[in-house]
């Protein structure tokens, strides 16, 4: 079974029974009374004519917003919808609750459906195995509800209207910013600021490099099918952990002193990495905690709250290999690792910052929420011609060592 953020197989425990009763039958018979189709895989559907894992662009990616049109903030009417496995879906549940918000935007996790999980997402640790908030089989009802041609991927994290039962974003790239700055009349009051209106340029081009680079490197080296495009990926990912690593020798987080948005989309792409993902690629160039400057960083990021929170060191896949002489390192080895010590900081990093215990900025003072309010930039990312989301023809022009805000 291919590794996806598209799959989560981390079941709940209160749930354990009802998923392992989740059959292909069941699934099957519930994909034929919603009327949805088997999911795509993307070692097929999204593969170029070089062998590259060229990723599908985001297919709900109206912005939220105050023009006519945009999709409007309001308390109590969205859910997201996420897997704990999945780094893209882990960014909006933690900004959300760095904000505060957790009793205005609810969440629901998916699990696989069925046996092989042919139809993708699903709710096998619910009663029934449907979603309670919805009544839902499948993650991708709501998908075909807001778009009746919709044919790709449905893919977490996705934003879902709970009221219609329909996804209204899934814009990984830019859901993190919309919570950010059009639900702020709901966050709590001392809600610190992840998205600086002065430092939106230079935040939205880190996270447009670090897509590519970073966020999406991985699965450019487990989903491409030649050499070519899995060494050109591997040599993107580990040139950019470089990069990174010198960023980080003078600053404590990516933007200097204070957590940005950015923070959290490298944080929960290295969690993954170092715990999971690095076993689908072949041999490593270096470990994340040879990385002295990029290895600290993760430590002191997991030790706040809500990082720690959503960091599942436990993420396993089941393995019918018990009596294999051979036994797997995630199932012989990893469940005995101290993860808990050995991510504890030692507090260096700290030293980096001149308010060491004040870890986010602040709202300016005599700022209105009508100040915060500005149009999203898009991104590169969600163009549908493929050449345009091809890292390989993604250079920018910025040095991604040198902080552009400090001081």
């Amino acid at each position: 079974m291919a590794l996806s953020c598209d799959i989560n197989l981390r079941r709940a425990k209160t749930g354990q029974d009802r998923a392992v009763d989740y059959t292909d039958q069941e699934a099957e018979e519930h994909a034929k009374e919603v009327g949805v189709d088997p999911r795509p895989k993307e070692t097929i559907s999204e593969i170029d004519e070089r062998g590259a894992f060229i990723r599908q662009p985001n297919a709900f990616i109206k912005p939220f917003g105050t023009k006519e049109g945009d999709n409007k903030a309001e308390a109590k009417r969205f859910a997201i919808y996420w897997a704990h496995g999945c780094n893209w879906s882990n960014r909006p549940v933690i900004a959300r609750d760095i904000l505060g918000l957790q009793d205005v935007i609810a969440d629901v996790t998916t699990t696989h459906s069925g046996e092989t999980n042919k139809y993708g997402h699903g709710f096998a640790d619910q009663e029934g195995h449907k979603d309670a908030l919805t009544g839902a089989y499948f993650l991708s009802e709501f998908y075909k509800r807001g778009n009746p041609d919709f044919k790709g991927r449905a893919t977490t994290p996705a934003f879902v209207d709970i009221k219609e039962k329909k996804t209204v974003n899934n814009d990984y790239h830019r859901l993190s910013n919309y919570i950010e700055v059009f639900f702020r009349p709901f966050q709590k009051p001392d809600a610190p600021d992840l998205y600086p209106v002065r430092y939106r340029k230079e935040i939205d081009e880190l996270n447009d490099w670090l897509f590519p680079h970073v966020n999406n490197g991985h699965y450019r080296m487990a989903f491409c099918q030649s050499y070519v495009a899995h060494h050109e990926a591997y040599e993107d990912f580990f040139d950019s952990l470089e990069k990174l690593d010198k960023r980080l020798e003078t600053n404590r987080f990516l933007f200097g002193d204070y957590i940005t948005d950015s923070d959290i989309r490298l944080y929960v792409s290295i969690v993954r990495w170092e715990t999971w993902y690095y076993q689908n690629v072949g041999p490593l160039k270096k470990r994340v905690t040879e990385y002295k400057n990029l290895w600290g960083y993760i430590k002191d990021l997991f030790g706040v709250p809500e990082f720690k929170k959503y960091t599942f060191f436990d993420f396993r896949y089941d393995k019918n290999d018990h009596e294999n002489l051979m036994k797997p390192y995630e199932g012989r080895i990893a469940p005995q690792v101290p993860y808990e010590k050995l991510w504890t900081s030692d507090g260096e990093r700290r030293k980096l910052s001149k308010t060491p215990d004040k870890i986010y900025f602040s709202h300016p003072e005599g700022e209105s929420v009508e100040d915060y309010y500005t149009e999203i930039s898009e991104t590169i990312w969600n163009s549908p011609n493929d050449k345009d989301r091809d890292p390989f023809n993604y250079r920018p022009d910025f040095d991604v060592t040198v902080n552009p805000i400090k001081e």
